[in-house]
């Protein structure tokens, strides 16, 4: 094997060399909408892109009335027929092409594309329109370019504009990786004893994200490195350690430091924040502005199931799994109907002797083969070496995760007055859902018949298998169509009547929703955020971020902020931080020292949220339809309505017109 050229591994920092061999194998395993686009960059040839945009043009034309492969792995008769794949034909000449043209110096001749050469090059990469609304947010969200700022930079952050972030999960390290690259002085209080949030909480078997790898992590901070294209829950703890290693953030952390309270002193415009440590130790802090980085699901939800407490055998919840639990040849009870669920019972499948699992009401699962897929070893190179590949690899599945799944969870009244789906566009992914159930039980009516749901589907969150549905066909492996009503000493009774004898019960059943409003927090004149969001049931904020009368605080993942038709949490990890880094620097600019949303502006926002979110199926779920999108009134308190390009947009900078300041005290 002779050595041809070397380059720097990014992730290394260090030299490696680089092999025809090594070549060769990326180019035949490599995903190859982003193979061709690195093509361009290190050939600068920009007429591959003629060249196969013709090819594509001409394969279209030949296989017009062929099916089309779509993104759940279904015939377009039934399913949702996304952008992003090339036939079959295209592929070989891809693959072809980069044999012939790419050799082992890697030198790119084309960098950052401009706007109008990027939005081509977007549009073949993805097999799809790509309008100029979308280049901003895919030359960020590809890592092309760090996030732009928006309010000019002309002075340096005072000392006292200082930060505390509450949380050092997703949002918290990218809260602390922004403020200190602006110059903000901050400090992060984090409850648990490590980083990382859900991921260093959730380690029950099989714990996973079900949002691609390439995609679930910052924009600034791709991983060539993932093993699956779907992380696993240690990986993705692994990935948050290296980041907050990289950027030495933990020196800024206080770890094993719960936040008691916020008070704001409207005299000093400060807000004292209350901690207690390991030890039970109270300390008062002092900052100028406090960001809640706490996600939306905090407390376990722990059902009220009478004689819970009089079991002899072990209850766990998953966030609370004990990694000691030895489950080998024991009888197993999983409570619960949703991705934990699903991801745990795939996963603990082989070793226990009995496993019941109690499904309340199923989930529309689809089958994502990837799920479980392995990244193979050529791709994983070419995500290191071969230049701009990860970008455009990452971009794509955004793409394809984001603002095409749009109409999904939207209603067509027509239609859904004579379908329990909602439109023919929703219709799609429920045939896709009954179509995997029918090729997984072609013998088993039975089960079939117990995971159909009777929700609409995108009333609750749709599941991507990992092997459940498999895992229900096994001889030891039993399925209820029931709720828990009673427990005994020795296991549970179902509501159908069934009794189910036990060793360990295993509650999946999720968190409460709480927001930021379980911590004592005081605004202006003495107002509880827990009072005006009526104990956490009725959150309301301005952009899921500012709530009126609690001055400089900022509110991450807040009411009606979540992407709940597609992508991830991880943007609006990136949005909101950049909201308050652009609010921050504007006082800064300004010579203020707070910043306030009107309420008639919070208001105003929220009659369009209402608005937009009356046609939707998370407001219109269906008859007895529960889950943690919806408040006790029914009113959807989680979902954003918006596309994810125009949120984006809304928070690239603030509108002063919505918003009120106080000057600093001249000194």
């Amino acid at each position: 094997m002779s050595t041809l050229s070397t380059v720097t591994d990014s992730t290394i920092d260090e030299e490696v060399e680089v092999t025809a061999e090594d070549l060769r194998a990326a180019i035949d395993q490599a995903e190859p909408g982003a193979l061709l686009m690195s093509m361009v960059h290190v050939t600068g040839n920009l007429a591959l892109l003629d060249e196969f945009e013709d090819i594509l043009a001409d394969s279209r034309s030949a296989s017009a009335g062929e099916t089309a492969k779509t993104h759940y792995g279904a015939s377009s008769d039934a399913a949702v027929v996304l952008p992003g794949e090339f036939p079959t034909d295209v592929v070989v000449a891809i693959r072809k092409r980069a044999h012939e043209v790419l050799t082992t110096d890697l030198t790119p001749r084309l960098g950052v594309p401009e706007p109008g050469l990027f939005r081509r090059m977007a549009a073949l990469c993805t097999v799809s329109e790509v309008d100029d609304e979308f280049i901003p947010i895919l030359l960020e969200q590809g890592g092309f370019e760090l996030g732009r700022r928006r309010v000019p930079v002309t002075k340096t952050p005072p000392a006292d504009l200082d930060v505390i972030v509450i949380g050092a999960g997703m949002i918290g390290l990218n809260a602390a990786v922004k403020l200190d690259a602006a110059g903000f002085g901050y400090k992060v209080f984090e409850a648990r004893d490590d980083i990382g949030g859900t991921w260093s909480r959730n380690i029950y078997p099989g714990a996973a994200v079900d949002t691609p790898s390439h995609y679930y992590s910052y924009s600034f901070e791709l991983n060539p490195n993932w093993s699956k294209y779907y992380p696993t829950g240690p990986e993705y703890l692994e990935y948050m350690h290296a980041v907050a290693k990289k950027y030495d953030l933990i020196k800024n952390i206080e770890l094993s430091t719960s936040v008691l309270s916020a008070d704001w002193d409207e005299a000093e415009q400060k807000w004292t924040v209350v901690t207690r440590g390991a030890d039970g130790r109270i300390q008062h802090h002092r900052a100028a502005a406090v960001v809640t980085a706490l996600g939306v699901l905090n407390s376990i939800n722990v059902p009220d199931i009478p004689g819970l407490d009089t079991f002899d055998g072990t209850v766990i919840h998953t966030a609370e799994w004990d990694p000691e639990l030895d489950l080998t040849d024991k009888r197993v009870v999983v409570i619960g109907t949703g991705c934990t669920a699903v991801q745990l019972v795939a996963n603990i499948v082989d070793d226990v002797a009995a496993l019941a699992a109690v499904v309340r009401s199923p989930h529309w699962i689809v089958p994502e083969k990837s799920v479980v897929n392995d990244v193979p070893s050529g791709e994983r190179w070419a995500m290191k070496h071969l230049p701009y590949f990860q970008n455009w690899f990452r971009l794509k599945a955004y793409w394809l995760a984001s603002d095409n799944l749009y109409m999904m969870p939207r209603i067509d009244p027509d239609w859904a007055a004579t379908h329990l789906s909602v439109s023919a566009l929703n219709d799609r992914v429920m045939q896709v859902s009954l179509r995997y159930l029918d090729q997984t039980f072609p013998d088993r009516p039975d089960l079939k018949e117990k995971m159909t749901p009777t929700v609409r589907p995108y009333a609750k969150r749709i599941v991507k298998d990992p092997g459940f549905l498999e895992a229900l066909k096994r001889d030891h492996v039993s399925l209820h169509r029931a709720s828990p009503t009673s427990v005994q000493p020795n296991g549970v009774t179902l509501s159908d009547g069934e009794f189910v004898e036990a060793d360990i019960i295993v509650l999946a059943t999720g968190f409460k929703v709480e927001y930021a409003s379980f911590i004592d927090i005081t605004g202006r004149n003495g107002e509880k955020l827990s009072d005006r969001w009526d104990g956490g049931n009725d959150p309301r904020a301005y952009l899921g971020i500012q709530v009126a009368g609690f001055p400089n605080l900022f509110v991450t993942a807040g009411p009606n902020a979540a992407p709940n038709h597609g992508a991830g949490h991880n943007i609006t990890s990136e949005e909101h931080v950049h909201y308050i880094i652009e609010n921050l620097q504007y006082l800064v600019e300004n010579n203020m020292s707070s910043v306030d949303v009107k309420p008639e502006a919070l208001a105003a926002y929220n009659e369009r949220v209402d608005e937009a979110l009356d046609k939707t199926v998370w407001a219109h779920p269906g008859e007895g339809v529960t889950g943690y999108y919806r408040n006790q009134q029914g009113r959807p308190i989680v979902p954003c309505p918006w596309r994810l390009v125009d949120y984006w947009t809304m928070l690239r900078e603030p509108n002063t017109d919505d918003l009120v300041y106080t000057s600093r005290r001249a000194e």
